[in-house]
């Protein structure tokens, strides 16, 4: 590209040069040598007036007379009927410019001057526009060369900025040039970089809500699987634990199903009127095993019967969490609360642990926080779950630990 916009530019300019220079230094050459001319014809007018003075005053004319009007490099003759020829300068040799003119005698006055200095001062002209000429290439090249660098150097920077796009590096480099049409291609790049970070990050943040919410379905399921297991031996016990496990799997359908309808459009309205009594139950069968094994208790208090709005997948997913969460950091009885507030009937999951460390506060809901070992996910992909359906997720206390989940009332269940 380089090495293309420089013969371009230099192409231009020798058909620049071509054209102005050579008529240039036709018209220069001939007003030279016009020049040369009149000046031989006014040595010749000189020189006649001088002869008609003399012989006007019947005085003898030699070439003394008018030696004064000779230059170097002339020669003047005057012929002078009935006299001998008169002559001065020294003869030309070579080319040289001839001017005659006659009197009212008959007297003939002949200038010869030397091509010499005319030659010169063609050489001279044509010298100097050459000089021009080059002076001009080489302005030319040096600009052409700045120019190619200038344009060249932007895009190449753009393929590396493409090429770092191509090898997952959605960085944008927020790199202006100058020059509308690069600045457009960069502003695009980096349009496309913010884009596909974004992508990149709901993919990871995809993968990551994925792996540590399908975890606690998972668990509940194995648990059903080693009771069912454990208890091949009683037809009906392993119908009713066959058909938990078949809940769980269809839960586990509704999580993954959920994830990707959030990961697809974050806002779309999903949210249906639902008894709470009834994921609350579900979520009394699905932890019971884990509690016994722990030696913990989960007790259920208040309103009974409420109806809400939500999406039930959601709701049950949330309280798992905030039970999952109790299990891992907190110890006693927990305790699964329902109350009515205003237009909101409001969960809330608290156990008799230390609670949440005051340093961390409500950045619990944070991703990637934790008071102890733990992923730091599950509290920030509940709260965006809630969310999404229009709900809220909050930190009542600090000690005792007291999560708070608001749900909307159904307009039946105010009626």
């Amino acid at each position: 590209m380089k090495r293309r916009m420089i013969n371009s530019l230099l192409g231009v300019v020798l058909v620049v040069v071509a054209v102005f220079c050579v008529p240039l230094a036709l018209i220069e050459k001939q007003s030279i040598v016009n020049g040369a001319k009149d000046r031989v014809d006014a040595a010749a007018v000189r020189v006649l007036g001088l002869v008609e003075s003399r012989l006007a005053a019947n005085e003898p004319v030699t070439g003394e007379k008018f030696a004064a009007q000779v230059t170097d490099g002339s020669f003047v003759t005057v012929d002078i009927p009935g006299q001998p020829l008169i002559a001065a300068g020294r003869p030309v040799t070579g080319p040289a410019l001839t001017a005659s003119e006659s009197g009212a005698s008959g007297e003939t006055v002949t200038v010869v001057q030397s091509r010499n200095d005319v030659d010169h001062e063609i050489g001279n002209m044509l010298l100097l526009l050459g000089v021009v000429a080059l002076l001009a290439v080489q302005a030319a090249v040096a600009l052409a060369v700045w120019q190619a660098k200038r344009l060249a150097r932007p895009l190449m920077d753009l393929a590396e900025t493409a090429e770092r796009l191509g090898s997952g590096d959605p960085r944008p480099r927020d790199r202006r040039y100058g020059v509308p049409e690069l600045d457009r291609v960069a502003e695009v790049l980096d349009t496309s970089a913010e884009r596909i970070a974004r992508m990149l990050t709901a993919e990871r943040r995809l993968a990551a809500d994925a792996s540590h919410q399908l975890r606690t379905p998972l668990t509940a399921l194995s648990m059903r699987l080693e009771e069912i297991t454990a208890l091949a031996e009683e037809p009906e016990t392993v119908k009713e634990e066959a058909t938990i496990a078949l809940q769980q799997v269809e839960r586990l359908t509704d999580v993954v199903q959920r994830l990707l309808t959030n990961q697809r459009d974050q806002h779309s309205p999903t949210v249906v009127p639902f008894e709470l009594d009834d994921v609350i139950k579900q979520q009394v069968e699905e932890w019971s095993p884990s509690l016994r094994d722990t030696g913990r208790r989960l007790r259920i208090e208040g309103l009974r019967g409420a109806s809400v709005l939500g999406t039930p997948g959601t709701v049950a997913q949330v309280l798992a969490t905030l039970i999952e969460n109790s299990l891992m950091h907190g110890a006693g009885t927990i305790t699964l609360r329902v109350r009515p507030l205003g237009n909101s009937v409001v969960a809330e999951v608290q156990d008799e642990g230390a609670g949440v460390p005051p340093e961390l506060g409500n950045r619990v809901f944070e991703r990637a926080v934790s008071g102890r070992n733990s992923t730091g996910i599950g509290l920030a992909v509940a709260r965006d779950l809630v969310e999404a359906d229009g709900g809220r997720l909050e930190l009542l206390s600090l000690k005792p630990a007291v999560f708070a989940l608001f749900l909307g009332r159904s307009r039946e269940d105010e009626a």
